[in-house]
């Protein structure tokens, strides 16, 4: 017989293509066979076709195309004996799934199955809607579902509450029809229409709250009297597995009552019994009953209860811990990290058991067991665990020795309770894993030591001893090098010993030493010898008998191939050689490091890509920080704290000079601020960047356009007729060249560009921002913006900050503030000055998120809000 022709049995074409050798071989087989199917199919040969669908299904599992053989499938379907249609529904599950427009023509047949005589047929067309149904069949096919749900064989029924299953998943509209079915099969006896009927009602509760409501009300008791019976009944073998009656059905029920107990109180008080004698009951030497206690331990701490049945849930998790299941430790840490927020003092007791599952062999408990630990750790047994986990530090693996690290320095930080722990614990880890700790960790150690002046001493002595047995850590190398070369002074003199250090003697070479080593220890990378640089500077200041040995130290790096140490060395030789005057003022001990800055540093607390006014220096009003650009002010400290930025101009300049107020509407139009003696030696110096003046200033007393200089201005002044045009002189350019040394004045900037209309941008029932708009010329990529802001209350509001941000296409400068105290009942105003660059200019248009923070009657308020009405061509 030819092994391809449609007569061959599925065994020998089974048995030909597992004879092949090779991929390709493999591939012609299955190919010759495709064709002689084809051929079968076209011939419409109705002897062998269920053999050549039975065929097709083993060449899909294979991985081949079939689809041409769809519709053999739908042809088997429409045939009335049971054989073909057996093959043509498993052809229908295997070759189609539900996206195939090819399904729709099977509904029809499916629907006279479901309403067949025959219940073997009428149990094929359900297993088959139940795996591949659509929604638009669900629709189509739910009545007879439906109806089939009460149908009196239970084999039927329980495939009917499958099918159902699918289809209030595809369509929840339809589970309103299906909600007295289901409630009806909770009174089942047969255990699989019974398991299938609890599944039924457990998926519906979980898309339909009118059946959530009704089998919470009228089925409870119910379900609590089926978990009785099936806790206490006798053994029956159709049933039992390892001396459990039908643990699924347990399982089943305990879901299904979950689901119904969650935030009610009066239905888990119904439940609160038999929940206690199933956890007592069954036997927890088998995983099946392993099983049922972990999903009666699931259900315990979802619902709402009273906390002695969520004590007896944490002590099962408890025994799950001694067990020696991998996969029951592990589920039974993943249960008590949700139980910490339930009950923490029941987790507490099990501490001891949950550390050891830390030192385990299996990488997953260790982790999960870690992470719990963390969870547990409070200031009552801070010191207990930390010690127990560094001393595990020293023996573990070095794939889990990162993440150990990483959890001890985050507990030590979080729950310490004074400095000299902290220090010591922190030495411990970077002795025993320094490589694995992170910068900022020991960023912030340093932050710690310099905030601790009574410590320091012990502190560098403890970090010497240190560092002589664990010197290839180096991130202690680096926090030594740093105490060294700070507080090498107290080494050396033994000062601040405290009671509970052992005395050392150190001499200044021994200190040096310790530099010089980790400078010269190949495997530093550049950031600890760089360290190493600054610190042996320090020292040669420190211990002058050292400065030879030093400087030799210098020299050497000055021919080093690493520009960064190559210029330090460079730098610091010059400073050595040419400027020991002032070495030791250069080199004087770091300032005490602000920790809170440095904790809002590390949290991250204002994103990039806002820009704010608010700066560091709290005594600024408004959060101005001090300009850069005035060292004068703050080398005579005029209580340059408490004033704001001059905002003058040129024309300022000679008003300050010659005491001539040529702006009397400055106020009015501006929003400038009050004069003081800081504001005079600024004005005279020049010094800084003032903000630009509006050009509508001058524009009230002067109706020219074309000023060019203070000079123009004084002659303007000088001039009979204000409105006369007036050239600058040759001569008056002496005023200029006799100030020039203190720096070059600034011109009023010059305005043709078009006007914009001014809008409201924000505005709630206490206050009222509103923008003027402005353009540079030459630059209409650029817009000038002019905040105001207005209380509408009868109180003053203080410490008064604007935020704004604004999209990556768009750059945002804010100016300072004119004032941060707000006056009520819209009195006076705000005013604050935008810069707004636009790279997608006539493409995007403005958009921004506007932050406001101030204080009423010591109260803080927040306001936010977003401006999307900006005028187009901007």
């Amino acid at each position: 017989m030819n092994p391809f022709s449609s007569g061959t049995r599925l065994r020998d074409m089974i048995r030909v293509i597992r004879a092949c050798k090779t991929a390709a071989e493999e591939r012609a087989v299955v190919r010759k066979e495709c064709a002689s199917i084809r051929a079968a199919i076209s011939e419409n040969d109705q002897d062998y076709r269920h053999r050549n669908l039975a065929k097709l299904m083993f060449i899909h599992m294979l991985g081949y195309p079939t689809h041409f053989g769809q519709m053999e499938c739908l042809k088997l379907i429409a045939s009335p004996g049971f054989p073909e249609k057996r093959i043509g529904y498993l052809g229908l599950m295997l070759l189609l799934d539900e996206r195939q427009e090819v399904l729709m023509l099977v509904t029809n047949s499916i629907k006279q199955d479901l309403n067949h005589t025959n219940q073997y047929i009428v149990g094929l067309a359900l297993c088959a809607l139940g795996n591949i149904c659509s929604a638009e069949m669900a629709r189509d096919l739910a009545p007879e579902v439906e109806r089939l749900l009460q149908f009196r064989d239970p084999n039927i029924r329980k495939k009917a509450a499958l099918c159902s299953i699918r289809i209030i998943k595809k369509v929840p509209d339809l589970a309103e029809n299906f909600i007295n079915p289901a409630a009806s099969l909770l009174k089942e006896k047969h255990h699989g229409v019974l398991l299938t009927g609890v599944q039924l009602c457990t998926d519906m509760c979980n898309v339909s709250s009118e059946a959530h409501e009704h089998f919470k009300k009228k089925c409870i008791d119910g379900l609590v009297k089926v978990l009785k019976d099936l806790t206490n009944s006798p053994y029956a073998p159709e049933y039992d597995i390892s001396g459990i009656s039908d643990p699924f059905l347990h399982i089943r029920l305990l879901k299904l009552l979950r689901v119904l107990g969650q935030g009610d109180a009066d239905a888990s008080d119904i439940m609160n019994d038999i929940l206690a004698q199933v956890a007592t009951k069954t036997e927890s030497n088998k995983n099946a009953g392993n099983a049922i206690l972990y999903q009666c331990v699931v259900t315990i701490m979802s619902i709402e209860d009273n906390g002695g049945l969520r004590v007896l849930a944490v002590n099962i998790l408890g025994r799950f811990l001694s067990s020696r299941d991998n996969n029951i430790r592990y589920v039974a840490l993943n249960m008590l990290m949700k139980a910490i927020a339930l009950d923490s003092q029941a987790v507490q007791r099990h501490r001891v058991t949950i550390l050891e599952c830390v030192k385990d062999s299996d990488a997953s408990i260790r982790k999960r067991a870690l992470e719990l630990i963390y969870l547990l750790v409070n200031e009552n047994n801070v010191k207990s665990l930390t010690k127990e986990l560094i001393d595990y530090l020293e023996v573990t693996d070095p794939d889990f020795k990162e993440d150990l690290t990483a959890k001890i320095c985050s507990i030590v930080e979080k729950f310490s309770p004074e400095k000299l722990w902290y220090i010591d614990q922190m030495l411990k880890v970077l002795s025993e894993a320094g490589n694995c700790v992170k910068d900022d960790v020991w960023h912030a150690l340093i932050v710690v030591i310099t905030n601790a002046p009574n410590l320091h001493g012990y502190t560098v002595r403890s970090l010497y001893k240190a560092v002589q047995t664990a010197g290839d850590q180096e991130t202690l190398v680096r926090v030594a090098v740093w105490c060294i070369g700070e507080y090498g002074e107290l080494l050396v003199s033994n000062t601040g010993v405290l009671d509970v250090e052992d005395p050392i003697t150190v001499t200044e070479a021994d200190a040096l030493d310790v530099v010089e080593t980790a400078i010269g220890n190949p495997s530093s990378d550049l950031t600890t010898r760089a360290m190493c640089l600054v610190a042996s500077l320090k020292l040669s200041s420190h211990f002058p008998s050292c400065s030879k040995r030093v400087s030799d130290i210098v020299r050497h790096h000055k021919g080093s191939l690493v520009l960064e140490l190559q210029q330090r060395a460079i730098e610091f030789n010059s400073i050595i050689e040419k400027h020991g005057k002032i070495r030791s003022t250069l080199v004087e001990r770091m300032p005490v490091l602000d920790e809170a800055t440095f904790s809002g540093r590390r949290a991250g607390s204002m994103p990039p890509s806002v820009s704010t006014s608010q700066g560091a220096l709290p005594k600024i009003p408004n959060g101005v920080a001090k300009p850069t650009s005035a060292p004068l002010v703050d080398l005579l400290d005029f209580s340059s704290d408490d004033i704001p930025v001059p905002g003058g101009s040129g024309g300022d300049f000679l008003q300050d000079l010659l005491g001539v107020d040529i702006s009397p509407s400055i106020s009015q139009v501006t929003s400038g601020t009050q004069k003081s003696g800081t504001d005079v030696l600024l004005d005279l110096l020049s010094i800084g960047t003032p903000p630009a003046q509006n050009p509508s200033t001058l524009d009230i007393l002067l109706p020219s356009q074309d000023i060019k200089s203070p000079v123009d201005v004084l002659t303007k002044l000088a001039s009979p007729s204000p409105s006369a045009q007036t050239s600058t002189p040759v001569g008056s350019s002496s005023m200029l060249d006799l100030l020039d040394d203190f720096g070059t004045t600034l011109s009023l900037p010059e305005t043709n560009g078009p006007t914009y209309p001014a809008i409201i941008a924000f505005e709630s029932s206490s206050l009222k921002v509103t923008f003027n708009f402005s353009k540079e010329p030459g630059n209409p990529q650029t817009t000038l913006i002019e905040a105001r802001f207005t209380n509408k209350s009868p109180n003053v509001y203080s410490n008064f900050v604007f935020q704004a941000a604004v999209p990556k296409f768009l750059q945002l400068h804010l100016d300072p503030a004119s004032s941060n105290t707000l006056p009520a009942n819209s009195n006076d105003s705000i005013t604050q000055k935008l810069r707004v660059s636009n790279s997608q200019h006539g493409k995007k248009s403005l958009v921004m998120r506007l932050r406001i923070n101030y204080k009423v009657n010591d109260k803080d308020v927040l306001e936010e809000g977003q401006i999307n009405n900006f005028p187009r061509d901007l």
